[in-house]
């Protein structure tokens, strides 16, 4: 059987702490039922749940496998990174790196998921897997939710696994140049939208030794002091992806592939 494999990412906290409650404190809704993790805004999704920020280092990610089911539809396969699937805590307070995924199709909610499989009709073009806290409430970085969008096809699921859609044209390279001295980072940092399958080259200069990290794509590049150092990569991965240094732990960009 084809299997189609589609990955984004933007970008899990770590599970931490004790098991989440079920209940809430008297006078408190599902979405305020919270053990202080994140910072509660006033944004909604389409549903009316409130956005919970969480900072941009070690946030929850997600990514999609899909799989032609061999009746009709997909089966979707979700790749979680640093999150955990509670359903036994539902409805209880939000805890890091916990909850559940919820999946839309062209937008619009068609089902929850408790584990890391589920089951999508066909006829759909689009698929968006959003993650959720225990209350409820959207885990979110830069008060965008946490998210991953593929595009399926067009035709019927059976049909796609016979013929298997022609491999995308892979666009131009960019190059990022950055400079680090002591606290700053010029450019200062920003997000920076690219496109699927595009190489992009980081050129790094910073004044004193340290470590580039890649976020999402688990590529490092040692910095020496005072030497431009480069790294090339291609954007394979859809999603919101920070690239920092480790011994500064400056942020110098934030890569937004589409």
């Amino acid at each position: 059987m084809a299997v189609l494999v589609l990955a984004v990412s933007v970008t899990v906290l770590s599970g931490c702490g004790g098991r989440a409650t079920t209940h809430h404190k008297p006078g408190t809704s599902h979405q305020e039922a919270t053990g202080g993790n994140g910072t509660l805004l006033a944004a909604k999704d389409a549903a009316g749940h409130r956005l919970r920020e969480v900072p941009a280092a070690g946030a929850p990610g997600v990514r999609v496998e899909l799989r032609p089911d061999s009746e009709s539809g997909w089966n979707v396969h979700l790749l979680v990174e640093r999150f955990r699937f509670t359903p036994e805590s539902t409805g209880g307070a939000a805890l890091l790196g916990r909850g559940h995924a919820r999946l839309l199709l062209d937008g619009r909610e068609t089902a929850r998921a408790y584990g890391p499989w589920a089951h999508v009709p066909a006829g759909a073009r689009t698929l968006t897997v959003r993650l959720y806290a225990d209350d409820h409430t959207v885990w979110a970085v830069a008060g965008r939710p946490i998210e991953a969008t593929v595009r399926l096809a067009d035709t019927d699921s059976t049909a796609s696994a016979a013929t298997p859609p022609a491999p995308p044209t892979t666009p131009a390279g960019r190059t990022l140049t950055i400079t680090v001295s002591g606290d700053s980072v010029q450019p200062p940092p920003s997000r920076v939208e690219l496109k699927k399958g595009e190489r992009l080259t980081l050129q790094v200069t910073s004044d004193r030794a340290d470590t580039l990290h890649v976020h999402g794509y688990d590529r490092e590049l040692p910095l020496p002091a005072g030497k431009p150092a480069t790294l090339t990569l291609t954007l394979d991965r859809t999603g919101l992806f920070e690239v920092e240094t480790h011994e500064s732990g400056l942020v110098l960009t934030q890569l937004v592939v589409r």
